[in-house]
This record gives C-alpha cells, sequence and structure tokens, in this order.
C-alpha cells in the first residue's frame, strides 16, 4: 500500500507538470500577440521573429528624435535594392511630414511607434488608444494608407496594451536582433551583432538617427546580401493570417 501511495503521487506530479508544458505552449490564432499562461495568469506575447525556411530578414528603422540621416538610409535602400519599415513617433511625424512622405513615395512601409513615446504599460487603456489612434491619423493624413504594424516604445508592454493594438487590427512587433545603433557603437560593431544573431525570418532593430546608422546599415546589407539573404519590411516578412505565435514571440504559420 505505501508504494501505490508514492506511484500515485508521482504520477500526479508528472501530470500537473505536463498540463504546466501544455499550456505554455498554447497560443491562439489570427491576434496580433500569442497568449500564454503562467500558473492561474495569462500574458500575451507581441511577434518577435518568423519562423520561415526562406532566406529572409526584416530590418526596422525606429524613428523618434532627429532626421538628418533619414534621407540617406533610404538613398541606401534604394541602391540595395530592398525595403524596410519605418516605426514612426507621432511628434515626429508633426515636426518631419515631408520627411515622412519621402519614407512612403519610396515604397517603405510605415508603421507606428506610438504619438509620444511613452512607457506604455504606465497608461490606463483609453490613453493607449489615444495614443495610437492619434498617431495612425497623423501617418494616414500624410500617406493616404492604413497603418497596420506597432512597436512599443522601449519594448514595454503588457497584456491590455497588446489587446488595445489587437482591436485596432495593429499587429505588434519587437525584434530578435538588437543592433544597439543608439550607443554610438561603430559601424563595424553593429554589423558584427547582426551577424552573430541574424537568422531566417528575423527583424532587425536600427534606429534613424544613430551616430554611425547610414555606414552601419552598408556594412549589414553587404553582408547579408552576400550571405544570400532576401531583405524586407516588416510587413512583408511576417505572417498576416492563419498563423500561431509561441511562447518566446516566434510567429509560425498554419
Amino acid at each position: 500500500m505505501p508504494f501505490c501511495v508514492i506511484k500515485s503521487r508521482t504520477i500526479k506530479i508528472f501530470l500537473a507538470m505536463l498540463v504546466v508544458v501544455i499550456l505554455l505552449c498554447i497560443s491562439f490564432e489570427g491576434g496580433s500577440s500569442a497568449q500564454v499562461w503562467f500558473g492561474s495568469s495569462s500574458r500575451l506575447v507581441p511577434i518577435y521573429s518568423v519562423d520561415t525556411e526562406e532566406k529572409q530578414v526584416a530590418i526596422s528603422f525606429d524613428a523618434a528624435w532627429g532626421a538628418d540621416k533619414t534621407e540617406e538610409i533610404i538613398e541606401i535602400l534604394e541602391e540595395y535594392n530592398v525595403t524596410a519599415t519605418f516605426f514612426l513617433v507621432g511628434f515626429w511625424v508633426d515636426k518631419y511630414p515631408d520627411m515622412v512622405k519621402k519614407i512612403d513615395e519610396a515604397g517603405l512601409e510605415i508603421g507606428t511607434h506610438s504619438n509620444t513615446h511613452p512607457d506604455m504599460v504606465k497608461l490606463d487603456e483609453e490613453t493607449i488608444r489615444q495614443e495610437l489612434t492619434t498617431s495612425i491619423d497623423k501617418i494616414k493624413n500624410i500617406t493616404g494608407k492604413e497603418v497596420s504594424v506597432f512597436r512599443a516604445p522601449y519594448g514595454s508592454y503588457n497584456n491590455t496594451l497588446l489587446n488595445v493594438c489587437s482591436s485596432l487590427g495593429l499587429k505588434t512587433v519587437q525584434w530578435d536582433v538588437d543592433s544597439l545603433d543608439w550607443k554610438g557603437l561603430s559601424a563595424s560593431e553593429v554589423t558584427d551583432r547582426v551577424m552573430k544573431n541574424a537568422k531566417n525570418g528575423s527583424i532587425i532593430l536600427m534606429h534613424n538617427n544613430a551616430d554611425n546608422v547610414c555606414d552601419s546599415l552598408r556594412l549589414t546589407l553587404d553582408w547579408l546580401t552576400m550571405k544570400g539573404y532576401k531583405v524586407t519590411s516588416v510587413g512583408e516578412l511576417i505572417y498576416s493570417d492563419n498563423y500561431t505565435i509561441d511562447a518566446n514571440g516566434v510567429q509560425h504559420k498554419n
């Protein structure tokens, strides 16, 4: 009898662990984020990268302060015949409407990076919605195009933010390759970080006004091209429907 009691407890522990593992792997289709369970609470997860066999990566630029390097970035992207995504803050759009127009006319994707670049997790639902809709309207008024992707300032997010994004038809996009160009790294240091971390389906984070962004972009594109990667916008890389996102933020096609 003691043996049976021990065996029963062992089985119960095993089953409990199995349930936890299964729940951690749960994700929901069609939204801009995945939902995974931790005990009695759930956490939504945005897109960090894409599961794909194609040698394809996306380059993205966050734009909040300054624009003096942006036109050269556009020219470099055109020179290499690649696309990219610019995540624009609303007050940047206000200050540089002509540059927004140039980005759009170059065929580059524009997403929102909020309206005032706050830490979104510190805002209530109504303020979050206002941040997003205000920035989207500013972009649409210039480009006449819908905005479908969003990147949270500081990469900070919570369930409230991601739920609001989903309700607005926005896919929340993070990154899995951080260039750290905003730290003033040299062009070779930035490229080295990309070389060490990029893989099929990676989303690369850069900043439009980083000190060495133009030189690092050229070196990065040289390396990606040499390795046979197709460089696209975020919208071209991610799946628009019929997908799941795992607990690590990797988007999978069903």
